[in-house]
């Protein structure tokens, strides 16, 4: 077992099994605080991505931490230094702040550096390697070379996150194991691609079960619309949440 405790990263995440994760992609603020109340106590944080932070900007945020769960803030920040540096020192004040934000690795280590030393410990600060939609067929078509395979550049873009001062990466379940080996187990990892056995795979590709990516050493599984677009999704998380203890023991 590879499994590290994610307690240790962020106060009031579970020690015993990883981190459960809903992202919250849906534009209404109003119906995501409300499925977050529906879920309290079967859910461990909360993702909000691109899709309602842009929709409810800040005026929203207030509405979706009322559920008072940690958040992960999904922005994939990729731009010059300086430009994330000040966009960081935004998000930072936004009351109360995000638990996790993140930037995109393919920014490079000088953009990753500028966004942990604005950061400055006041939040975890992450990096997107690739995304899990993504295949060794779309990194060919992308202009990669061919003989890079998905593992490859997402080891190489997660050391280099390391080497700039970030928290951890964003991976999908595939490369969990190998970031563990080569980084350690105080490297952060949040996994989304997470798919329980049965569930729909949409427009995923790298993709695994709770259960196998806990297994490689994730400390944070992401799932959405298993959870968001069940017909109980307390029922839905709570079941993940049992099969991962059951795993972990």
């Amino acid at each position: 077992m590879n499994q590290a405790p994610i307690g240790r990263h962020i106060p009031g995440l579970p020690a015993d099994r990883a981190a459960l994760c809903v992202a919250l992609d849906m534009k209404d603020p109003v119906r995501a605080a409300d499925l977050l109340r529906g879920l309290s106590g079967h859910v461990d944080m909360a993702k909000v991505g691109m899709e309602l932070f842009y929709a409810m900007g800040r005026a929203g945020w207030a509405t979706v931490m009322e559920a008072g769960l940690p958040v992960f803030l999904d922005l994939k920040l990729h731009d010059i230094p300086h430009t994330v540096a000040r966009a960081v020192e935004s998000l930072l004040s936004l009351d109360p702040p995000p638990a996790i934000i993140n930037v995109h690795a393919a920014g490079g280590p000088a953009m990753m550096r500028a966004a942990a030393e604005a950061v400055a410990g006041r939040c975890r600060v992450i990096a997107v390697t690739l995304l899990t939609a993504l295949d060794a067929a779309d990194l060919a078509a992308i202009g990669f070379d061919p003989s890079l395979t998905p593992r490859d550049l997402v080891l190489r873009l997660a050391t280099l996150a390391r080497e700039a001062g970030l928290d951890g990466v964003v991976c999908s379940p595939h490369e969990v194991a190998a970031i563990r080996t080569e980084l350690g187990h105080d490297f952060l990892t949040i996994v989304p691609g997470i798919r329980p056995a049965g569930a729909a795979i949409g427009d995923q590709k790298r993709i695994a079960t709770p259960e196998t990516a806990q297994a490689a050493g994730a400390d944070i599984l992401v799932v959405g619309r298993p959870i968001v677009q069940a017909a109980d999704p307390a029922m839905a998380a709570r079941g993940i949440i049992e099969n991962l203890k059951e795993a972990f023991t």
